[in-house]
This record gives structure tokens, sequence and C-alpha cells, in this order.
């Protein structure tokens, strides 16, 4: 996929930081350069004592679909490889330890990543043209980012089952019925109307805004700590395995993926 020198756009107005995913030409797609570039934004955020929410959202028609995938099969194929200095798991470290306002504005696609970031979010305003999907088992891999545990908290165990099991596309409307968003707007009205609730957050005193999050996320942070380890055993088992190498190859040759002649337990 093609490079982008800039993977996310910066830009501060009245106290609130918008965070732009900036890869449109790979459907803003998190490569390495990605996920080092989101991480260093959200320490740089916490820290930055102008900053009172972070509004995060993407370029194009996709807010995020997910581990660019080629640069999986590269990871897994190359022993040359160059991880970057934080990674999808930095990332993930940093999310969960966000300590201000983070609201989402979800203007297209979500795959991986761009689903389960939700489970960290605070508010999630999402297009009614948006679609949402959590593609582990069509890929061969296991749940990500604490979502085995934080999309139950959200949506309950069914729902939960559903997004996590089938690898299945979720309307916009099924997102806002079952509480995985909070709100949803028409696509040219979505960043005003997320903007202006996290504007309205970013006038109250920082050291409110931080005590609030912290006593609802605190009493969590341990059981998100063992699901993260859980799923990262899960995936590292998986990753590079018949499953997941059969998901890769499909998606190089342009094929559907085909499962059925696995060894068993595949």
């Amino acid at each position: 996929m093609g490079e982008n020198t800039t993977p996310l756009d910066v830009r501060d107005a009245d106290r609130v930081r918008t965070l732009t995913l900036a890869r449109p030409e790979a459907l803003n797609a998190f490569d390495e350069a990605l996920y080092d570039a989101l991480t260093i934004a959200l320490h740089e955020a916490s820290d930055d004592p102008t900053v009172a929410v972070v509004l995060l959202t993407g370029q194009g028609r996709a807010f995020s679909t997910g581990t660019d995938l080629a640069e999986m099969a590269e990871r897994i194929t190359n022993p040359d490889f160059v991880p970057g200095e934080h990674g999808f798991l930095g990332l993930i470290d940093a999310l969960s330890g966000f300590d201000k306002p983070l609201v989402l504005a979800i203007n297209g696609l979500g795959l991986g990543i761009g689903t389960t970031v939700i489970g960290f979010a605070d508010l999630v305003f999402k297009s009614e043209d948006a679609r949402l999907k959590c593609p582990f088992t069509s890929l061969g891999v296991a749940p990500e980012a604490a979502s085995s545990y934080l999309l139950p908290r959200l949506v309950g165990r069914q729902n939960a089952a559903w997004v996590l099991l089938s690898s299945e596309w979720i309307s916009a409307a099924e997102a806002h019925e079952m509480g995985l968003v909070w709100r949803l707007c028409a696509p040219d009205d979505l960043l005003r109307v997320a903007t202006e609730h996290a504007t309205r957050l970013a006038r109250l005193p920082i050291s409110s805004l931080r005590a609030v999050k912290r006593t609802m996320v605190e009493p969590l942070a341990r059981q998100i700590a063992e699901a993260r380890e859980r799923e990262n055993q899960c995936f590292a088992d998986l990753m590079g395995g018949p499953a997941n190498s059969e998901a890769l190859a499909a998606f190089a040759e342009g094929r559907p993926a085909d499962f059925t002649g696995l060894p068993d337990g595949a």
C-alpha cells in the first residue's frame, strides 16, 4: 500500500485536540508508522495542559480498516521486518491509560481496531452510512484490545458474541441499537456534532474530567489487563497458523478464504 509521510493530522481548537487518521489511500489501515504516530499523539495530549479532550476520526471513506494486512503478511514472511517503536500493543497501552475524555467520530468503515477502539472511548458518534466489523475469525486469529472483555460490557454477551464470532458487518442502526455507539449522525453532520460535544466537555475543568474518567475506568484495569494477556496469547498461537495463512493468501490473491480443508482444530 502507498506510503504517507504524515499518517496522522493533529489540530487544536477550544481545548479539543482532533486527531485524524490520514492514510485514506489505504482506508486508514494501521501500519507500524500509524500505530506509532497515534500512540505518541495520545501521550502528548495526555501531558499537554492545554488539551482537555481528544477527538479521533478518519479521512476519506473509512474510519480505519484495522491492521494493514499487506504489512501483516510481510511481518510473518520477512525475517528482516523492522517493527515500529510502539506498534499495536503500545497503542493499546496508550488507549487504556489515556486519562482524558476520548471522543470518536466514526466517519466510515471500521474494522478490527477501527471497531475495538470503541471499548476505550468515552463517547462515540457514528455516521449513518458507516459500518463496523471485527474480522478476527475470518482472518484465523483471535480478538484484540481487550474486546473480549469490553464489548460484552458495552453491548451484552450475545451481541458481543455475534460481533466477535461472526466476522460480519454491523450496520450503523445495529450498532446504535445494541449500544456500541452513542449517537448516529448524517454524514455531513458527524464531525460538527462530535466536535460540539467535545467542545462542551472541554469547557469544564480538566482536573474534574480526569477524576471522572479515573473513577470510571480504574476498577476495570485488572480485568482489561487479564483480557489482553489472554487475547495476546491466543493471537500469537494463531498468527501464521493454517487458518491465518489461508486468510492472508486469499487476501493477496483476491479470492474468498476457504477454511474447510484445514487440519482438524485449525
